[in-house]
């Protein structure tokens, strides 16, 4: 025996049967065909998630020459730090860096630090790089720029300061093992040198201002240096000067455009 698909009970059951909503169909239809640009939407959110920033081909999708690479929390060196800790890590920094300057579409780096130091080697690591970039860098510290941070945040050509913020200076630590011998602490004093010359080499502070600074005993209750805070960084010269962002933007625009006009050939006539 048949049914009869046209009988009132199957009209009144076609009546009731849930439709699809609009956002249903849309999705439903995405997953059946996803969308070609959903690839690299799907690798940007996946750089943000893992380095906290986009890659420096990316910053051509915003119309903008200028990469922003942000040195954040605690610098992680070769130990990998406890979950729960905010860091930076230089196996990240490193290749980026590396990208900008191969990188045809960036023309200059903003780097805009708040961080705690960390790992004495992989901060320098970061900071040379930065130094030896062929384009002009400009850093910005908010917040603080504490410990080996102050290395990262002098290596760029100009360096700004927000009024807030602070950088500490102190010496350098060994953490784990430490044998308690002569060569432990010539160690130490090589490594003090190695961040203390490129501080030196790389701001307008002397020497002699800042291991005054490194050694102080009477400003910290458990530890030995300084806070130094803004203004008073620019007054050591171990910054250039005091601003935010927008100051910072366009002292970077600044520097292309003398980088881009020193590059061009003169014009001239000749006869």
């Amino acid at each position: 025996m048949g049914y009869d698909m046209n009988s009132p009970l199957q009209q009144i059951l076609r009546s009731t049967k849930p439709r699809r909503t609009a956002v249903q169909q849309v999705i439903a239809q995405s997953e059946a065909e996803p969308a070609t640009g959903d690839e690299g939407a799907n690798e940007i959110v996946q750089n943000i998630e893992a380095l906290g920033q986009t890659a420096p081909e990316e910053t051509a999708n915003v119309n903008s020459d200028i990469y922003c690479m942000s040195i954040i929390g605690q610098i992680e060196g070769h130990m990998v730090l406890p979950p729960q800790n905010k860091t930076t890590k230089y196996e990240h920094i490193i290749p980026q860096l590396v990208a900008v300057e191969e990188s045809e579409k960036v023309h200059g780096l903003l780097l805009i630090l708040n961080t705690v130091g960390g790992d004495v080697e992989a901060g320098l690591a970061i900071a040379e790089l930065v130094a030896s970039l062929s384009k002009p860098t400009v850093s910005l510290v908010l917040g603080g720029g504490h410990s080996i941070g102050v290395p990262i945040a002098v290596s760029s050509d100009y360096t700004f300061i927000a009024e807030s913020a602070s950088m500490t200076i102190h010496p350098i630590r060994l953490n784990g093992l430490v044998i308690g011998v002569q060569q432990s602490f010539e160690y130490l004093e090589k490594m003090q040198e190695r961040v203390t010359k490129f501080v030196v080499d790389h701001s307008n502070i002397t020497e002699d201002k800042f291991r005054e600074l490194m050694l102080n005993t009477g400003q910290m209750a458990r530890d030995i240096g300084t806070t130094v805070i803004g203004p008073d960084a620019v007054k050591y010269g171990l910054v250039d000067e005091i601003g935010g962002l927008g100051e910072a933007m366009r002292k970077l625009h600044e520097l292309i455009r003398e980088q881009q006009q020193s590059a061009s050939p003169a014009v001239g006539v000749m006869q």
